[in-house]
């Protein structure tokens, strides 16, 4: 029998805090990283994780495996989500596993109970194992996103962020979060958690920003072996007990370093570059114990990484020796190219041992997979390996031990959900996760005597502190009664000021009815989650400025402001900073809001309570177009990788900062092509027409008598003819939304080249996330007509006066409701000189 042994052999080039790895351009972007599938590289490390029921376990794995069908292998690899299948799809299929995506409850139920979630995990269970069907009684497993607590769950303790707990470098601290969060996660019946999130954000752009501890790979490295320890506990005797879940190391690999910061978009590093910064999660995760790996979006060099071999079988599998399974991401599989959501053996041949597949996408998966084993397309011995793997990790989470998900030791016990020991462990996160900028005279701690005015829209919003991934995916729509047992910031400074016989005012719009000794101003961005939080420039609220209008009309009243800063990545505030007498970030500290106060004030007694001991986890951007600048990259960022000042330190920032921005030259950009020889990323032409849609993936589309199809130009298949024979819109369209702000700009242009007969009757548009556009009259910037002729209609004329384009769904449609043919070229967002066209 083996001994339990954990072995490393790795030598890591960045060994502190305040030492972080670095690489030239020519290092990214040397081309020869992308080698052909061959051995890998000998930095990848030989990482063993042995127990000692090693043996038992691939005795019972081999007996499971040898009775199964192929369609009861098949069930194991296909991941649906609840929103998608029935209890009688389960009974009947037997799936291996199912998740609840971001925003999907029970009986779709944003306030379920928690015995509303243990019921459905029982009955799930039940089924799985009820063989009159499908001839299986595998259990099957449950998993969820719990990526700062148990994020999905109404009235869980939500932990801060991840940017915030890096900024923490406490990796004891990490472990006890994950262990109450997987007390939480276990009290409603689940087993598995998709967490932790290990990537190693370089670009501040990209909008998962926030869930990056740091941009050091050693604080991620560190952090990722204590959260598998906590969320799975030690595995004496190679098994996860009752009191713990299932973890995930995500996203493999490289997903924080895509060119532009773009979300799901290419990381070009070198492979040495890949394993120094990116993968050091993966090596102290699964040295941990770590038994799921989920494969990410992005791509390594052009070639998505749910289709490469190289990275999921010859380094993580083969040369790192991690024998649990790798878990697709959502429909991820589907973008591999030649792949659709319904069919796609690609991944399964990389490497893929469970296809996420959350639509009803995963009914034609199933038969495909079926089909293309008995082809030979999918080796047996591939589908044997994922099924394997699937098993063993199950055996070694005891889910063929334990009783039913509604019997187990936690299950349904309501108290754990928001427990108060929990809840006193996030606002300890929150009270060491602050990270100090500015204080000017040493304004900060304040004392809790003084008459207090609480402004700003975060001062009493905790979904807005909470960010993304709260409740709902993008963490929008939540109002402070959807947190029950949590605090917002205000509630802290109240209960603490009353308590001290101080005075305390909440105005959000700074308007107080008695002028304040001192102003706290609470403000930041707006929850988002991935796709839709890219950015394209880190300047504060840019185009925009009504929090930095607020600092400035309460400054203007003689009052001191201290400022705390909610966001989820270092943006560019100077003017903020420069308005503030002290600036704090708090990050997004999540459902404790309170422990913001119990640090900015003093006790009843005039003494410091807690310390200001956080450091910047990332480097802060001296200008917005400073979109990536990490430590050692010969970059000057405002504040350092590791800055942070304490109550002792004195304030370095006694003069104003710039405002001016280095690139002002280059900040707007000229042109953003959408349908340029063809459509162009991240843009996706789609017909809508009576509450339908369908999206253009060939030459041709086609719905409800609305078709498009390419045609020629100038070059092979340069435009597109548009036929409407009834009502709809055909237009582009991007799966999140697009920051288009640079063309706010007085100047900024819709052009295109067009042609037809239906000119008149043709309405142009764009959308946003707020509602940014009405649509326009084609005929009025142009006339029908045979002949092509380029038209130009001013961006200003399809945007409400003071909204932004910050949040773009569509940047641009075409709306009929009588037949007609258009044919369109060349079509962008430009600006240009000279007199612009009147709007209608």
């Amino acid at each position: 029998m083996k001994k339990t042994l954990i072995t490393i052999s790795v030598l890591l080039s960045c060994t502190s805090f305040l030492s972080a790895c670095s690489y030239s351009e020519a290092e990214k972007t040397d081309s020869a990283a992308v080698a052909a599938e061959k051995k890998a590289a000998d930095f990848w490390p030989d990482i063993s994780f042995a127990t000692a029921n090693h043996d038992e376990v691939e005795q019972r794995v081999s007996a499971l495996l040898k009775d199964m069908t192929l369609k009861q292998k098949v069930a194991q690899v296909i991941q649906p989500e609840i929103r998608d299948i029935t209890i009688e799809d389960m009974r009947q299929y037997g799936f291996g596993s199912y998740l609840n995506g971001g925003g999907a409850f029970p009986e779709n139920n944003k306030h379920a109970s928690v015995e509303d979630w243990v019921s459905l995990a029982e009955k799930m269970y039940q089924a799985s194992i009820d063989d009159s069907v499908d001839g299986s009684s595998i259990p099957t497993m449950w998993g969820t996103d719990a990526v700062h607590g148990h994020n999905n769950v109404v009235g869980a303790t939500l932990f801060p962020h991840n940017i915030g707990l890096g900024a923490m470098n406490n990796p004891g601290l990490i472990t006890q979060i994950a262990e109450a969060t997987s007390k939480e996660v276990k009290a409603t019946g689940i087993d598995w958690i998709f967490a932790p999130t290990v990537a190693v954000a370089r670009n501040d752009r990209w909008g998962r920003t926030y869930e990056s501890y740091s941009e050091n790979p050693d604080i991620v490295g560190a952090y990722a072996a204590a959260i598998v320890k906590g969320m799975q506990g030690d595995m004496r005797d190679g098994v996860i007990d009752e009191y713990h879940a299932i973890s995930t190391v995500k996203h493999f690999l490289g997903d924080g370093g895509t060119q532009d910061g773009d979300d799901q978009g290419d990381n070009i590093s070198t492979e040495q570059a890949l394993f120094d910064i990116h993968a050091q999660g993966y090596v102290h995760g699964l040295a941990a114990g770590a038994q799921s790996v989920m494969a990410s979006f992005n791509s390594w060099h052009g070639k998505k990484i749910h289709g490469s071999k190289y990275l999921l079988t010859t380094v993580l599998k083969e040369k790192m020796g991690f024998d649990g399974f790798v878990v697709g991401d959502w429909n991820g599989h589907g973008q591999i190219e030649g792949c659709t959501n319904e069919n796609c053996p690609q991944a399964m041949n990389a490497g893929l041992d469970i296809y996420m597949v959350p639509t009803s996408a995963w009914k034609p998966l199933y038969h495909n997979l079926i089909e293309q084993v008995q082809q030979g397309i999918i080796p047996q011995t591939r589908l044997d390996d994922a099924v394997r793997r699937i098993l063993r990790v199950k055996v070694r989470a005891g889910l063929f031990e334990q009783p039913s998900p509604a019997n187990r030791v936690l299950a349904g016990k309501s108290n754990l959900i928001g427990a108060d020991e929990h809840r006193q462990l996030a606002r300890e996160a929150v009270r060491k996760s602050l990270v100090m900028l500015k204080n000017k005279k040493g304004i900060l701690p304040l004392s809790p005597a003084l008459r207090i005015g609480l402004a700003g829209d975060a001062a009493d919003n905790i979904g807005k502190q909470s960010g993304g991934w709260t409740i709902t995916w993008q963490g929008t729509g939540n109002t402070n009664d959807d947190f029950p047992g949590g605090s917002s910031i205000f509630d802290g400074f109240k209960a603490q000021v009353e308590s001290a016989g101080g005075q305390i005012e909440l105005a959000e719009n700074g308007d107080f009815t008695q002028k304040p000794d001192v102003a706290v101003i609470v403000f930041g961005e707006n929850p988002y989650a991935e796709g839709n939080g890219d950015i394209s420039n880190l300047e504060y609220q840019r185009g925009e400025k009504s929090d930095l209008a607020l600092l400035k009309k309460l400054k203007s009243q003689g009052i001191p402001v201290v400022s705390v800063f909610i966001t989820g990545r270092p943006l560019w505030v100077n003017p903020e900073l420069n308005a503030s007498d002290a600036f704090v970030v708090a990050w997004l500290p999540g459902s404790e809001g309170a422990g913001v106060a119990d640090v900015l004030l003093k006790s009843n007694d005039d003494e410091v309570k807690f310390a200001m001991s956080g450091k910047l986890p990332f480097s802060w951007p001296a200008d917005p177009s400073h979109d990536e600048v990490n430590y050692g990259d010969g970059k000057t960022p405002q504040f350092s990788f590791g800055y942070g000042l304490s109550y002792d330190d004195k304030d370095n920032l006694s003069n104003d900062l710039s405002e001016s921005i280095e690139n002002q030259a280059n900040e707007a950009e000229r042109e953003l092509p959408v349908y340029v020889l063809s459509t162009q990323k991240p843009w996706q032409l789609e017909i809508r027409a009576n509450g339908e849609s369908r999206i253009m993936n060939s030459n041709t589309a086609s719905l409800n008598d609305i078709n498009v199809r390419t045609t020629d130009r100038k070059v092979q298949e340069d435009a597109l003819l548009i036929r409407w024979e009834d009502a709809g819109t055909v237009g582009f369209y991007t799966p999140f939304s697009e920051d288009m702000r640079n063309f706010n700009a007085p100047n900024s242009v819709i052009a295109f080249d067009i042609k037809g007969s239906a000119i008149a009757g043709t309405r142009v548009g764009i959308s946003c996330v707020n509602s940014c556009a009405e649509e326009v009259n084609l005929a009025t910037f142009t006339q029908d007509t045979e002949e092509w002729q380029e038209v130009v209609i001013p961006v200003q004329c399809l945007i409400d006066t003071g909204t932004s384009l910050g949040a773009v769904q569509s940047a641009f449609s075409l709306h009929r409701t009588q037949p007609g043919e258009l044919t369109l070229s060349n079509l962008r967002y430009t600006q240009i000189a000279g007199t612009l066209p009147a709007c209608e």
